[in-house]
């Protein structure tokens, strides 16, 4: 008979030792420096994690190499354009740019 093998158990743990290593960097530094600067009080591990847990949902993921890896990927596309499609890209980009306020046209300059 085959053995079963979970090919995902070491991702998850590896995760799960990231992030109580990081915690535990959370947990070190708040107990370091803010008592002495802020004069608050000090926070145990599992007020760390969860300090931890609160950021991740009021600020959003934390972009570390996912970041960069999509951006290199980006660049790595944008160079394999033609000079034609390149203009259409930036053309595209331009139109669709950053959105205003009032939805008109930008207020002149000067």
């Amino acid at each position: 008979m085959r053995r079963m093998r979970f090919r995902g158990v070491p991702f998850l743990l590896l995760g799960i030792a990231w992030i109580g290593l990081f915690s535990l960097i959370i947990f070190g530094l708040w107990n370091t420096l803010m008592p002495d600067v802020f004069g608050v009080r000090a926070i145990t591990y599992w007020q760390a994690l969860g300090l931890l847990a609160l950021s991740r949902i009021l600020f959003g993921r934390f972009d570390g190499w996912g970041s960069r890896m999509r951006r290199a990927r980006f660049a790595r596309g944008f160079d394999s354009l033609t000079p034609e499609e390149r203009d259409r890209f930036r053309r595209a980009m331009d139109s669709h740019g950053p959105r205003r306020c009032g939805g008109g046209p930008p207020a002149e300059q000067g």
